[in-house]
């Protein structure tokens, strides 16, 4: 068994690896360019901040060059995922057919613009509405004095900018699996209400912990679950198999 998996473990390990090169290349090049990035990303908050306390803190002495660190990391992945999702292609395009396997260039720029849209989406919209609530709660409602660390903002913030970006895949990866004729709209439809009972489960699971973060993630979701649905009946029809049997 172990013989008939080795060429798969090779060829995982050959787009692995190139993923990873790939990756650590843009790493180092962000790295350059950090303190620009770590304005990027503490925006949002220092927006929802007072203007009095709109500074970020940090409670560790290494804090700040791991959390750079990490911020460059965060923008080398983005910038390496049109790779990534080459190599992902690469590695089951042997188990495709020839019209199949030409679908590599729609399947990368389908998957990066998705995925974009998603953390562009949890950028401009949930996350500054969820932080304006939050912290106009803790500092007007409560009379507290906000100090968020910076390490600990952007471990968070990061999660879920790239929880954003893999749910907004979805129509990507719908679009492909009724390509391959493993989902059809019917069977979308019929685990609708599962679909939901999930979606809100990991929305829960990944915003912070308040009812409208939930729901700025979760209703996008649904309404691309809906999507989905629109693009399997499209691409596979389930009403194809019951016409060709008549």
């Amino acid at each position: 068994m172990f013989e008939e998996l080795r060429p798969h473990l090779i060829e995982l390990r050959k787009r692995l690896f190139i993923s990873v090169v790939v990756l650590l290349g843009f790493f180092i090049v962000c790295l350059f360019f950090n303190e620009y990035l770590i304005s990027i990303l503490t925006k949002p908050v220092r927006d929802a901040l007072p203007e009095l306390s709109n500074k970020m803190t940090f409670t560790e002495l290494t804090e700040p060059i791991f959390t750079s660190m990490k911020v460059s990391f965060f923008a080398g992945f983005i910038l390496a995922l049109p790779v990534i999702f080459w190599q992902l292609w690469k590695f089951i395009a042997p188990g495709l057919y020839d019209n199949e396997k030409r679908m590599v260039i729609p399947f990368v720029v389908s998957a990066t613009i998705m995925f974009l849209l998603g953390a562009g989406f949890c950028y401009f919209i949930a996350v500054p509405m969820a932080f304006a609530f939050l912290i106009h709660f803790g500092a007007v409602t409560q009379n507290l004095a906000p100090l968020i660390s910076l390490g600990p903002y952007v471990g968070f913030f990061t999660k879920l900018m790239i929880a954003f970006g893999l749910a907004f895949e979805m129509p990507v990866l719908t679009f492909f699996l009724a390509k391959l004729d493993l989902v059809d709209d019917t069977f979308l439809k019929k685990h609708f209400r599962v679909a939901v009972l999930v979606i809100f489960i990991f929305s829960a699971l990944m915003t912070p912990p308040d009812v409208l973060s939930q729901f700025l993630m979760a209703g996008p979701l649904c309404l691309l679950y809906l999507l989905s649905i629109f693009i399997a009946k499209k691409i596979n029809p389930a009403q194809k198999e019951t016409l060709d049997e008549k």
